[in-house]
């Protein structure tokens, strides 16, 4: 009997295993099958894949071992114990994908986290992802999406994570995320979003990270997420219409780490609730219309607080001394608001400290010999930039600055009352990458000492009344310094040659001192020079150095005010990304050369207050974004142009001249027929006439244009409708009919030849006999055109 009990549950077992076995084995199959098709339909959507991370992926076409095929490609996960088989996971971020998300994802059913982040995928997300039932996670940050957050993604009721940050996402956030009650990450930020936050978000008491910065969102922010009673981290920030008031309600969020509302638009008071979030750790209210107080327990009630940024928050009162309590202090940004009173010395017991910046406030100190606060921030073991600038601090800066923490990177004391001389020990800061003394009343001279700060990128200690020379070794030893200004103090002397090794200066201001002597070829030879150069207001004589040709991406160069002769360099058209150009109040002679012609992106140039003679260029009409041009008080004389800037009298200056003609309003006297006529006649005859008439006949005939034509009315002329064009679009009003028939490898030669006869026939017709070409070398000019042309 008992054996055949055994043989009997025998049998039973076997069955069941087969009647198992039966169903499992075709529901495998079929969902491989399934699973895979939908994988290749997704590959087939990626139309880039230079990290070869889909290789593997091969198609089984429903082989045995197509189970195990399927769960082995990269990124694809199956991890569920009743349905072995189904694809669980798909997760290729950081990838370097290109293309769109396949729509057939949605019939992933068993999907549970879906991670593409970081890729180049562009397009929509499919609406059909809101298919998937048992999805948990959703991560498509970093890419290029677009379009709409679909509705239906608020049917995941299981998700629990949904990352969309880094897209071109637009359009609203859906309020029906609020049916997602597990969510417990939901990041949004950086995307082109409009409308508000919903107030259903209020509901979710599992969310921990809610992520809206620089989504452009409006309409404030809902009381109702201060029922957010699991919330660890919330970014609002750089929503700058958002609007409205911080909610008091705020105050109940006791486990928030993280409440970042920077540049969001807001305004009222700032809660005292906030003040009372003892979880805090980062707490950044920077850039908003708020007032407030620093509260007297500040650091008592914030005891875990790491960032501390209310900036340009128009706080009131004074720093409390309790902030000294919160020692786990690495940030403090406090500048840009009307706080007053002393600085604590408490601040010294912040030994994390890494940023303290109380710019731009109403803090002011008489300081003495040894100074409380820099004794106390010698503590600040880990202090690297300390910002005091524009407030009321007032004294010599003393040797104790020395004391400050040897990992100092930046120093900022500029707009305040600070006496007496640079001390010589601020060389102790050895790791001191920016020094900021401007707009003091320091005297005395630059120590030399300075240059022994190899790291120093950046000194300013512009706007006081130091005197002296400057040091040789100073700029001998700072080869990383980016930015030098001296401007406005009684430096004099010459300009150290040394400054040839400061091979990384992109802008230096030497402005308003007394140096003298001959600008030097190594200043202005700097290539680094990328953004300003400034010499004006000095004592410099002699010519410009040529070597100013390899500033060839300046912006901004300013020579006035000086002493400077000579003829204006040629060389200066290599600097064709120049957009200011001054060079008035010097003693500059001969003409505007045609050379700087290559300058289109001038903006304002200035050359007035100097000798020049000659004609004023045609070519300036031609700049397209000349807004003020000043060239009076020169010896210019000839017809001023009428287009460009010259149609409008606020906008160019050339008063103290010989000039004549020009729009209506200068009133200037009337060009006399010899500076009008096409073909100089009615005027004196002479061989310069001459020279004119014949640039005016080749012009006639390489644009086939008659100077009578209709065209040429309102104070147009072929020669300033040919000097508009030349050289660039030369061949778009050469006489089509000259290039006919040529082959396409002598196009190059022939635009060649043509630009060089427009050139001829452009100084032929200069306004000024004297600036026109002599008779034989305009012979010897077009015999050398027609040599190379037919060559």
């Amino acid at each position: 009997m008992g054996g055949g009990s055994r043989r009997l549950g025998q049998c039973v077992l076997i069955t069941a295993c087969l009647i198992h076995a039966v169903h499992v084995l075709p529901t495998m199959c079929i969902a491989q099958s399934s699973d895979e098709q939908t994988l290749v339909a997704f590959r087939a959507a990626i139309s880039g894949d230079p990290n070869r991370v889909l290789d593997a992926w091969v198609p089984t076409n429903g082989s045995i071992n197509a189970v195990d095929s399927i769960c082995r490609w990269h990124g694809v996960s199956c991890r569920s114990r009743r349905h072995p088989g189904r694809v669980t996971a798909l997760e290729l971020m950081s990838s370097n994908l290109m293309g769109v998300i396949s729509p057939s994802l949605g019939n992933l059913s068993f999907l549970r986290t879906l991670n593409l982040s970081g890729n180049r995928l562009s397009g929509e997300i499919p609406p059909e992802l809101g298919r998937l039932p048992r999805i948990r996670v959703i991560s498509l940050g970093g890419n290029s999406l677009i379009g709409d957050v679909p509705v239906s993604l608020t049917n995941c009721v299981h998700l629990t994570h949904l990352e969309l940050s880094r897209n071109g996402l637009h359009g609203e956030i859906p309020v029906n995320f609020s049916n997602c009650r597990e969510l417990r990450v939901f990041n949004v930020s950086v995307n082109s979003l409009s409308g508000g936050i919903p107030p259903s978000f209020g509901s979710l008491s599992k969310l921990e990270f809610l992520g809206l910065h620089r989504c452009n969102l409006t309409g404030g922010i809902p009381t109702s997420l201060g029922n957010l009673s699991s919330l660890l981290a919330f970014d609002a920030s750089e929503n700058h219409n958002l609007g409205g008031i911080i909610p008091d309600t705020l105050g109940r969020l006791k486990k928030l780490n993280f409440l970042r509302f920077a540049s969001a638009g807001l305004g009222g008071a700032i809660p005292v609730s906030l003040f009372n979030i003892s979880s805090l750790r980062t707490l950044d209210l920077g850039n908003n219309d708020l007032s407030g107080v620093l509260p007297p327990d500040l650091g008592i009630t914030l005891p875990r607080i790491q960032f501390l940024s209310l900036y340009s928050c128009r706080l009131k009162g004074s720093i409390p001394p309790s902030i000294g309590n919160a020692t786990g202090l690495r940030f403090v940004q406090l500048h840009s608001n009307g706080l007053q009173g002393t600085v604590p010395p408490d601040i010294g017991r912040l030994q994390n400290l890494a940023v303290l910046n109380l710019q731009f406030n109403q803090l002011d100190d008489k300081w003495e010999k040894d100074w409380p606060l820099m004794t106390a921030l010698g503590n600040c073991t880990g202090l690297f930039a300390l910002s005091l600038s524009s407030n009321k601090f007032q004294g010599e800066l003393p040797a104790s600055v020395a004391n400050l923490t040897a990992g100092m990177q930046q120093l900022l004391m500029n707009a305040n009352r600070i006496s007496g001389a640079i001390p010589p020990e601020i060389a102790k800061l050895r790791n001191l990458r920016i020094l900021a003394l401007a707009e003091n009343v320091l005297t005395g001279t630059i120590p030399d000492t300075i240059g022994g700060l190899h790291s120093m990128t950046g000194l300013d200690v512009s706007g006081n009344s130091i005197s002296g020379e400057i040091p040789p070794l100073l700029v001998a030893n700072l080869s990383q310094l980016a930015t030098l200004d001296l401007s406005e103090n009684d430096l004099h002397g010459s300009i150290p040659e040394s400054f040839e090794r400061m091979r990384s200066i992109a802008v230096l201001d030497l402005s308003h001192n007394q140096f003298s002597g001959m600008i030097p070829k190594q200043v202005v030879g700097l290539s680094s020079l990328t953004l300003f150069l400034n010499l004006s207001h000095n004592m410099f004589s002699g010519p410009i150095p040529s070597e100013v040709g390899r500033l060839s991406s300046l912006g901004v160069l300013d020579l006035s005010n000086n002493r400077l002769s000579g003829e204006i360099p040629q060389a200066l058209a290599a600097c064709q990304s120049m957009e200011y150009l001054f060079l008035h109040g010097n003693q500059l002679g001969g003409r505007i050369p045609q050379s700087l012609a290559a300058l289109k992106g001038l903006q304002h140039l200035d050359m007035s207050q100097n000798n020049l003679s000659g004609p004023i260029p045609d070519f300036l009409a031609t700049f397209q974004y000349l807004r003020y041009l000043n060239l009076s008080y020169n010896q210019l004389d000839g017809a001023v142009p009428t287009a460009g800037v010259f149609n409008d009298t606020g906008d160019f200056f050339v008063a103290g001249n010989r000039v004549c003609g020009g729009v209506l309003e200068l009133q200037l006297p009337k060009c006399r027929d010899r500076d009008r006529s096409e073909y100089g006649l009615g005027g004196e005859i002479s061989v310069e006439g001459d020279v004119y008439s014949y640039g005016v006949l080749l012009l006639e005939m390489f644009t086939a244009k008659r100077p009578t034509a209709d065209l040429f009315q309102g104070g147009t002329s072929i020669r300033s409708y040919a000097a508009m064009a030349y050289p660039d679009k030369a061949m778009e009003i050469v006489d089509q009919a000259l290039l006919q028939n040529k082959e396409e490898d002598m196009f190059e030669k022939m635009e060649q030849c043509i630009v060089s006869v427009f050139r001829v026939a452009l100084q032929c017709t200069e306004d000024s006999p004297r600036a026109r070409m002599l008779t034989g070398d305009v012979i010897r000019e077009l015999i050398a055109v027609r040599n190379n042309c037919q060559d």
